[in-house]
């Protein structure tokens, strides 16, 4: 709690003494964009970075180094978001254990979803896997928090498979920080993610923004069960510490999302420390998250800022491109595509690149769910030839040489220019699941620097070199059930 009071007072303090970013100067900007950054001024707050203090890196293995390496430089702290950490990564945890033996003073926050680090339990977990560390080390050092939806509890959750409960809502931010470091991506801590799961990778060597992504992590783990080492069949437990910001969801859902919602909605409008303000910034960067299900109202900002952005594809002259290896882009920003003047690009996984490809039980047909949402959405381009649709196949997912398509994200390329100068890069699916269920964050990539500009058409070449383009669906089958079932459970999707 202490923690948390000394945050808020920063908040408050750095609020009141930044500069109104409105009269910034962005002249050297091009002159498209300068609107454009006022408004999302108005959502979000703003970092400035030189060239560089960002690196996008290419490919999973890639990725992994960079981590093992991060933890292993870390001097005073490492804090984790994701999904889940997979629970054969022995050798991460090795690496944390490591780092954690030789620096006395070095902390490590680990933040995941409850429901799906947990499903395997008392079988081996990612929650088994993570227990030993705060054996080790105390609870002090080592602070590993399950955020749990307060969507789901009693009979419904008891009744419905793991599986399934998972439907009602998860911790799905991807942040990975280290001192004064922080990197942004889609993927998960797993060994797919770390070897044949093609995803995206942005390091931002920025303190003040480090401390933004902390922050944010922090605040969602006051809202979150503590693993606590147990000796029992499942090798720990999950407990709710009475420091916690709010009570827990199950017994008062109206009282934690009124909680939670004082808790978040100070962080998405203002820097936690204060930023460093260039005299001639050439990158900025705007976090945006989804926090729906833990705010009332949802002042969430990423959907408008994502929406914002998309007004710029009124231009006929721009250029455009998007990807979701879960296709089923929200209706608002769907429309915004199928109605752009600009020239664009949809990169979509192939059913051979999905993780759900020939799965156990219900998630065999999400597959083919997701192709049947990308043939509507050719249905409904088909008659422009600005748009068009591309599917990424490398091999078959789940055999030695297949991999699989988690790439998520954004890139506009503003008139007059032949590389990107704007990207979008995080969690988010940009689903009504993302804007409804979900935890996500993400940031708004803007740059001048034409060096960051082709690191930026490097990634978006490398993306599309394993893609064929999708005109025809008459060689597809999809079965009216997995048609009727995908219009009925779109919002979960």
């Amino acid at each position: 709690m202490l923690l948390l009071s000394s945050l808020f007072q920063k908040i408050r303090t750095y609020s009141t003494k930044v500069e109104n970013p409105r009269l910034r100067n962005y002249d050297t900007f091009n002159p498209t964009l300068r609107a454009t950054i006022q408004q999302l001024d108005a959502i979000s707050p703003r970092f400035e970075l030189a060239k560089n203090q960002l690196e996008i890196l290419y490919h999973p293995a890639d990725f992994y180094n960079l981590i093992k390496q991060k933890i292993r430089s870390a001097e005073n702290r490492i804090f984790l978001s994701s999904l889940y950490i997979g629970k054969t990564q022995h050798e991460l945890v090795e690496c944390l254990q490591d780092s954690l033996s030789q620096k006395p003073e070095l902390k490590v926050d680990i933040l995941v979803d409850y429901l799906r680090s947990t499903r395997e339990s008392p079988n081996p977990s990612p929650a088994s896997l993570l227990a030993p560390l705060v054996e080790k080390f105390g609870k002090e050092r080592v602070n590993i928090r399950f955020y749990h939806t307060p969507h789901l509890s009693g009979i419904k959750k008891a009744l419905l498979p793991k599986r399934i409960n998972e439907g009602w809502g998860l911790q799905h931010m991807k942040i990975c920080g280290f001192d004064k470091e922080v990197i942004l991506t889609g993927a998960n801590l797993s060994e797919d993610y770390f070897t044949n799961r093609q995803d995206r990778y942005y390091l931002f060597k920025n303190a003040p923004l480090a401390d933004y992504y902390f922050g944010l992590q922090k605040a969602v783990s006051s809202i979150s069960y503590q693993l606590i080492p147990s000796k029992t069949s499942e090798k720990y437990t999950l407990e709710w510490p009475s420091s916690n910001f709010a009570s827990e969801p199950h017994l008062n859902v109206e009282r934690f999302i009124k909680e939670s919602t004082r808790l978040v909605l100070p962080l998405l409008r203002s820097p936690v420390t204060k930023p460093e303000y260039l005299a001639d910034p050439e990158i900025i960067v705007y976090p945006v998250s989804s926090l729906k299900p833990i705010m009332n109202p949802d002042r969430s900002t990423e959907k408008p800022a994502i929406l914002r952005l998309l007004t710029l594809l009124n231009d006929p002259d721009v250029k455009w491109a998007f990807t979701a290896g879960y296709f089923n882009i929200h209706p608002e920003i769907s429309s915004r595509f199928i109605e752009s003047h600009a020239k664009g690009t949809v990169i979509t996984a192939a059913p051979e690149a999905n993780s759900f490809y020939k799965s156990k039980g219900i998630s065999k047909y999400l597959p083919d769910a997701y192709l049947y949402k990308a043939q509507l959405f050719l249905d409904q381009v088909r008659r422009k030839d600005c748009v068009r649709l591309l599917e990424w196949q490398n091999g078959i997912v789940n055999t030695p040489t297949g991999w699989s398509y988690h790439a998520k994200g954004l890139w506009l390329s503003l008139s007059g220019e032949n590389m990107p100068s704007i990207t979008v890069v995080g969690s988010s699916n940009y689903t009504r699941r993302a804007y409804a269920l979900d935890l996500e964050t993400n940031a708004v990539v803007i740059t001048k620097n034409e060096s960051v500009k082709e690191q930026m058409a490097k990634e978006l070449e490398n993306l599309t070199s394993h893609t064929t383009q999708l005109t025809d669906f008459s060689h597809r089958h999809i079965s009216p059930g997995v048609k009727i079932a995908t219009t009925i459970l779109s919002k979960m999707l």
